[in-house]
C-alpha cells in the first residue's frame, strides 16, 4: 500500500487529488516512518535526482517528490531538539541535492510557474527543517547546515534573497514572469507570490529565533547569531524595504508579504546593526508604509457599510496579529516609539497632530475622513506609552475633547466607530474639570448604543466596560440601567460577540447590588442568548458565537453573584437555570466547552441555598457520568458543588441512588468512585488528587457515625497515595492525606487506629505527620491535625497501640503548637482587616520612556526578559526544580480547595477542644499523663501551659459575647 500510494502521488497531475494523496502520505508517515518505511527518503531523493536531468519530461515527478518530502519534514517541524527523530538525517542527505536545484529555480532567467511551484516546495522543506531548531553540526567541511558553521547557510540565504527580490511585473507589461493575474485572490494564490511569502517568512523566523546575539542560549547559537546579525540581516533589509516600497510606488503586493516584511523590520528595530541602516529611512517606513497601511481601504469601508457583521468579525479576530498587515504596522509603530523614541516620537506625534488640525479646519467637502481615522488609530495604539508619560498625559484630555468628542456626532459612521474605540484606549485619562467632560462622554457613548451602524454599537458597548470604572460614572449610568441592559440585549441578539457580553458582565459586576430587580429578566435573556449563540456556533461553525455563548454563562454567574445572598431569588431563578445545566452536563461531551461555566452556575445553586431541591439533585448523577465518560479533567470544578450536595442534603446523599446502565448505584458510592479513580490514576495531577481527597474529608465531616463501612477503603486509597508521596519534596498532597486521616480520627479514633494497625503503618504515618506538621502553613491541615490528635487523647491509654503511646509527648506538643499558631493567625487576620488601607495603584512603567528609548548603537533589551532567559539557560533539564517553577511545573498552592472549604468542623474551636481533652485525660489517667508530662522537655511543657491560659481567655471572651448578645 505504501509503495502504491507513493507511486500514485508522484505521477498525479491534478492538484486536488495530489493534495489528498499528500495528506494521506503524511498520515502514513506519522505511523510508519522511519521504522516500517526506511526506503521512503531514498526513493524520493532518487526521483528528484533523476527528474532534474530532464525537467521538461520529469518536472511533475520532481515537484510531487518535493511535495512528499515536505510532508515528511512537516511531521517533525515543531519537535524539540531531542524529538526531531530522523529530521537531522533527512537534512544531511537531502539538502546537498536541494540546494543546487533551488539555485537553478531562483535564477533570474527562470520564470515558469512550474519553477515557482518547485521552489515553493523547497522553501517549505527548508522552513520545516530549520524553523524550530538548527542542527549543531560537527564543524567539519562535510557537515550539513547548522549552528557550528553558519557560513554554510549563506548559499541558502542567497536563494531566499533572490526569491524575495525577484520582480513580478503586471501582466500588461508582457515581461517575465508573465501572466500575473489581475484578481486579488488569484494573485494571492499565484506561485511566484507564494515564493515571496515563504522567503520572507523564513527570514523573519530565523531572525526572531537566532538573529539577536543577546538572546542566544549557548556558544554555538551565539556564534550563529553574531554571523546572522552582522552578515545576513543587513543583506535582507534592502530587498525587504524594496518590497515594502511596491505599494507606495503604485505596484501590487499581497497583504501576507507586507505583513511578514513589516515583521522583519520590527525585529530589525531591536538590533543595533540593522537599526543603523533603517534610521535614515524612518520617514519612509512611518509615513509611506506604516501609516497608509494603518488607514482604512475602500474595501474596508465597503465592508463596514454593506457587511457590518463581517467587519466586526475581522476587527475582533484573534488571528489578526498573524496575517493582517494593519496589525503588523501598528506593532512596528508602537515598537519604534517604545524602543527608539528619541528618533521617532516627537516627529510622529507632530505629524499626526497636524493631520487632526488640518481635518478640523477643512471645509466639510474637503475633509479627509480616512486620514483622520488613521491618525486616531496611531494615537490610540500609543495610549499606554503616552498615558505613562506625564507631559503627554496632561495633553490627552484636550486631544479627546477637540478631536474625538466631535466624531460621536459625525455623519461618517467609521469615525463614530473610531471615537468609541478611542474611549477604550484612553478610559483612564485624568479629567481636569468637575466631571462635566466625563458626563458628556458617557452620554455620547450611551447614544451610540443605538447607532444605525452595527460596528458603532459594538464599540460603544465595549467602551462602557472601561468607562464604568471611572469615578463619577455610576451617577450617570445607574438611573438608566434598565434601558442600558435592554440595549445590550438588543445588540447581543444581532451578533454573537464575546466582547459585548464581557462588557455586559462588567456592568453587572459594577452594579451587582442593584441587579436584583432585573435578575429574572437578565437570566431569561442570557439563557436565550446562550441557546441562540450555541446553535450558531454548532451549525455555522461560528467561533465568535461560541465564545459569546460561554460569555453569556459567565454573565449568568455574575448575576448570581449579585443576588446569592437572597435565597428566595435563587429559588426563583432555579427553574430558568436547571434545564441549561442539565443540558450541558447530559450532552455526552457535546457542550464540554461550556462545562466550566455550567458547574459554576450549579455551585451557586447548591452552595447558597439552605436546601437542595429534587430538580437540582437531578444534576448529581450527571456530574458522575460526565467525570467518568468525558470530563475527567474537570474534577476540580466539580468538587465544590459535590461538597454542597453532601453537606446540605446529607440524608438524601446517604440514601439516594442513581439509575445507571450498570444498575442502581448509591450516591455515596459515586463519590467514593470519583475520589478513588482520581487518586489511583497515574495521569491525575497532584492538584486533582488533593481535590479528590477532599471528598473523603467532606463525607467524614458531614456523616458522623454513618459511614463506618467506608473507612477501610478510604484508608486503602489515602495510605496507598501516602506511600507514593513519602519522598516527594513538595508536601501538599501529604497534607491532604493527613487531612483525611485527621478527619477519620475525629470521626471515630478507635476505628481509624485499628485500620492503621491492621496495615502496620501507625508509627510510620505519625512520624511523617510530625515531620510535616512544621511545614503546614494553611489553616485546614493544621486544624484537622489538632482535631485528629485531640480525638486520640480522648481514648484511654490502655486502648492505644504501643507505637502511639511512645509518640504521645511529641503528638501533644505538636497539637498544642498548631492550636496556638491558629489562634495567633486568626487574631492577626482580624487585626489586619481592621487596619487595611487601600493603596493607590502605581503607574505602569513597563512601557519605557517614549522620548528616549535605546541609542542607535544599542540592541534593545528588556531586564525582566533577560533575567528570565538567563535563568532558563542555567536549567540543567526539564526535571530541574527551577525549570518547573519558571514553566509552571508545580501546581500553585492557591489552586487547592482549602481556602473556601466549609463543613461542620467550622463550628469547633480546636483550641478549646484540645484544652478540654488534655485536662480530661489528666483527670482520667493522672499517673499515665504525669509520666507523659515528665517526658516532655521544658519548651513543650511551656507550650501546653500557654495553651491552657489561651483557652481560658477564649472561653471568657465567648461567654462575654454571648451575654452581650442576649
Amino acid at each position: 500500500m505504501r509503495v502504491g500510494l507513493l507511486k500514485t502521488l508522484l505521477d498525479e497531475p491534478e492538484k486536488s487529488i495530489r493534495d489528498l494523496l499528500a495528506e494521506t502520505l503524511h498520515t502514513v508517515v506519522i505511523h510508519d516512518f522511519p521504522e516500517k518505511w526506511p526506503q521512503l527518503i531514498p526513493t524520493l531523493l532518487a526521483s528528484i535526482q533523476t527528474g532534474v536531468g530532464d525537467m521538461g519530461k520529469h518536472g511533475l515527478q520532481v515537484h510531487n517528490a518535493l511535495l512528499a518530502l515536505r510532508k515528511v519534514c512537516k511531521r517533525y517541524e515543531y519537535k524539540s531538539k531531542e524529538q526531531r527523530g530522523p529530521l537531522n538525517e533527512i537534512v544531511q542527505s537531502s539538502f546537498p541535492l536541494l540546494l543546487p536545484l533551488a539555485q537553478q529555480l531562483s535564477a533570474e532567467n527562470e520564470n515558469s510557474l512550474e519553477a515557482a511551484m518547485m521552489l515553493k516546495q523547497i522553501l517549505k522543506i527548508f522552513w520545516s527543517s530549520t524553523q524550530f531548531y538548527l542542527p549543531g553540526g560537527d564543524g567539519s567541511e562535510t557537515s550539513s547546515i547548522g549552528l557550528a558553521r553558519p557560513e554554510q547557510l549563506q548559499p541558502w540565504f542567497d536563494v531566499v534573497r533572490s526569491a524575495l527580490q525577484k520582480p513580478l511585473p503586471e501582466a500588461s507589461t508582457g515581461l517575465e514572469p508573465r501572466n500575473q493575474p489581475v484578481d486579488v485572490d488569484a494573485r494571492n494564490a499565484w506561485p511566484w507570490w507564494k515564493v515571496k511569502k515563504w522567503s520572507v517568512q523564513i527570514m523573519s523566523r530565523l531572525f526572531s529565533r537566532y538573529g539577536i546575539p543577546s538572546y542566544a542560549d549557548d556558544q554555538e547559537a551565539k556564534d550563529f547569531a553574531v554571523f546572522f546579525s552582522q552578515n545576513v540581516a543587513p543583506q535582507f533589509l534592502g530587498p525587504v524595504c524594496e518590497t515594502l516600497n511596491l505599494r507606495p510606488s503604485g505596484s501590487f503586493c499581497t497583504d501576507r508579504v507586507i505583513h511578514l516584511c513589516l515583521t522583519f523590520v520590527d525585529l530589525a528595530v531591536e538590533l543595533a546593526s540593522t537599526y543603523k541602516l533603517l534610521k535614515p529611512h524612518l520617514d519612509f517606513l512611518l509615513y509611506q508604509v506604516c501609516f497608509p497601511t494603518m488607514c482604512l481601504t475602500q474595501e474596508d469601508i465597503d465592508c463596514f457599510d454593506n457587511d457590518p457583521v463581517e467587519f466586526v468579525h475581522k476587527q475582533n479576530s484573534p488571528l489578526a496579529d498573524f496575517y493582517d498587515p494593519r496589525m503588523s504596522a501598528v506593532t512596528l509603530v508602537t515598537d519604534l516609539v517604545k524602543h527608539r523614541g528619541q528618533d521617532v516620537t516627537q516627529n510622529l506625534l507632530g505629524r499626526m497632530t497636524a493631520i487632526l488640525h488640518t481635518y478640523s479646519q477643512a471645509a466639510p467637502d474637503q475633509k479627509n475622513h480616512v486620514e483622520k481615522d488613521g491618525a486616531l488609530l496611531v494615537f490610540g495604539s500609543l495610549s499606554k506609552n503616552l498615558l505613562a508619560k506625564e507631559k503627554y498625559a496632561a495633553e490627552l484630555e484636550g486631544l479627546l475633547v477637540s478631536s474625538v468628542f466631535p466624531d460621536f456626532g459625525s455623519p461618517v459612521a467609521f469615525l463614530r466607530y473610531r471615537a468609541c474605540w478611542m474611549v477604550q484606549q484612553y478610559s483612564t485619562v485624568q479629567w481636569s474639570d468637575d466631571g462635566a467632560h466625563l458626563r458628556t462622554l458617557l452620554e455620547m457613548v450611551l447614544n451610540r448604543l443605538s447607532d444605525p451602524a452595527l460596528p458603532v454599537q459594538i464599540e460603544a458597548s465595549k467602551a462602557l466596560r472601561f468607562l464604568v470604572e471611572a469615578d463619577g460614572a455610576e451617577e450617570t449610568l445607574l438611573p438608566v440601567l434598565p434601558q442600558l441592559l435592554t440595549e445590550y440585549f438588543r445588540i447581543m441578539n444581532e451578533i454573537g460577540n464575546d466582547e459585548v457580553v464581557s462588557a455586559l458582565q462588567a456592568l453587572l459586576d459594577k452594579f451587582g447590588r442593584h441587579i436584583e430587580p432585573h435578575a429574572v429578566a437578565l437570566v431569561t435573556q442570557l439563557t436565550s442568548a446562550f441557546s441562540q449563540y450555541c446553535t450558531a456556533g454548532e451549525d455555522d461553525d461560528d467561533d465568535d458565537a461560541a465564545m459569546a455563548a460561554a460569555q453569556c454563562l459567565e454573565c449568568v454567574a455574575t448575576v448570581l453573584k449579585g443576588v446569592c445572598g437572597k435565597a428566595s431569588m435563587l429559588k426563583t431563578l432555579e427553574p430558568l437555570l436547571m434545564p441549561l445545566v442539565l443540558k450541558i452536563l447530559g450532552s455526552d461531551g457535546d457542550f464540554i466547552e461550556y462545562l466550566e461555566c455550567g458547574l459554576d452556575i450549579l455551585t451557586f445553586l447548591t452552595f447558597f441555598q439552605e436546601h437542595i431541591s429534587p430538580e437540582v439533585w437531578q444534576a448529581f448523577p450527571l456530574i458522575y457520568l460526565a467525570f467518568d465518560q468525558f470530563a475527567y479533567d474537570y474534577l476540580n470544578m466539580m468538587v465544590p458543588c459535590l461538597q454542597s450536595y453532601i453537606g446540605k442534603s446529607t440524608n438524601i446523599f446517604l440514601t439516594g441512588t442513581a439509575q445507571l446502565p450498570e444498575g442502581d448505584i448509591p450516591y455515596i458510592d459515586l463519590i467514593i468512585s470519583i475520589a478513588a479513580k482520581t487518586v489511583t490514576n497515574d495521569r491525575a495531577s497532584e492538584s486533582e488528587c488533593r481535590y479528590a481527597l477532599s471528598l473523603f474529608m467532606t463525607i467524614l465531616h458531614n456523616c458522623p457515625g454513618k459511614v463506618d463501612g467506608y473507612i477501610p477503603f478510604m484508608n486503602e486509597i489515602a495510605l496507598g497515595k501516602l506511600g507514593q508521596q513519602v519522598n516527594t519534596e513538595i508536601p501538599l498532597t501529604r497534607f491532604s492525606i493527613f487531612q483525611v486521616l485527621g478527619s477519620a480520627l475525629y470521626y471515630q479514633p478507635q476505628l481509624e487506629l485499628m485500620e492503621l494497625e491492621k496495615r502496620s503503618v501507625t508509627q510510620q504515618v505519625f512520624t511523617q505527620w510530625i515531620i510535616d506538621a512544621d511545614k503546614m502553613e494553611r489553616w485546614l491541615p493544621r486544624k484537622l491535625t489538632v482535631l485528629g490528635l485531640s480525638s486520640i487523647l480522648s481514648l484511654p491509654t490502655s486502648t492505644l497501640p504501643a507505637s502511639i503511646i511512645s509518640l504521645l509527648p511529641q503528638l501533644i506538643h505538636m497539637a498544642c503548637k498548631l492550636a496556638l499558631v491558629l489562634k495567633a493567625e486568626a487574631e492577626q487576620t482580624e487585626k489586619d482587616a481592621d487596619q487595611l488601607i487601600e493603596e493607590a495603584p502605581e503607574r505602569d512603567d513597563g512601557v519605557g520612556d517614549v522620548d528616549l528609548g535605546f541609542d542607535e548603537s544599542q540592541d534593545v533589551t528588556n531586564e525582566v526578559d533577560e533575567a528570565y532567559r538567563k535563568t532558563l539557560q542555567g536549567v540543567s533539564g526539564w526535571d530541574d526544580d527551577m525549570a518547573k517553577f519558571l514553566l509552571g511545573g508545580w501546581e500553585d498552592e492557591g489552586d487547592d480547595i482549602d481556602e473556601d472549604y466549609s463543613s461542620p468542623i467550622d463550628k469547633i474551636d480546636e483550641l478549646i477542644l484540645l484544652n478540654d481533652t488534655i485536662k480530661m485525660a489528666f483527670q482520667r489517667e493522672p499517673e499515665a499523663y504525669q509520666q507523659i508530662q515528665s517526658a516532655l522537655p521544658p519548651e513543650p511543657v511551656a507550650v501546653v501551659q500557654n495553651l491552657f491560659a489561651s483557652a481560658d481567655i477564649v472561653r471568657a471572651q465567648a461567654t462575654q459575647q454571648a451575654s452581650q448578645q442576649s
